[in-house]
């Protein structure tokens, strides 16, 4: 699930100075991969790792919540447990963190034990009441 999944070419189409909110959408393991608890438990040392490295970049963690229901659209491979709305000053900023050898070697292992499924959807605003910076 590393950093080959990452849609470079889908990226690369996208206005790169722009800032940016990624949809972050998790499906957790009831095990971590590496036994060390759960999936979540995973998750949790992942953030502690990544967090920082977003905030080296300008970026910033807007909201989380966890995912409750389906409330429009086809339930079937759309229960989430939980979502994450990360603002990046740039996305340049992004790819740069998610191609750097820190996040590969250091964060994206408890990624990979935690999550079943994670999926980054690249937004650029067309509202917002966030007040970010």
């Amino acid at each position: 699930m590393g950093v080959e999944l990452l849609n470079i070419k889908g990226l690369s189409q996208l206005n790169q100075a722009a800032p940016v909110v990624m949809l972050n959408l998790m499906r957790f393991r009831e095990r971590s991969l590496d036994g060390d608890g759960s999936g979540w438990d995973a998750y949790l040392r992942y953030s502690a790792l990544t967090v920082p490295m977003i905030k080296a970049r300008g970026g910033t963690l807007l909201w989380t919540g966890n995912a409750k229901a389906v409330a429009l659209g086809a339930e079937h491979g759309n229960q989430w447990d939980y979502v994450a709305l990360v603002y990046y000053p740039s996305l340049a900023a992004f790819t740069e963190m998610m191609t750097s050898v820190d996040y590969e070697t250091k964060c994206d292992p408890h990624r990979t034990n935690g999550c079943a499924e994670h999926i980054i959807v690249a937004t650029h605003e067309a509202y917002s009441k966030f007040k970010v910076g």
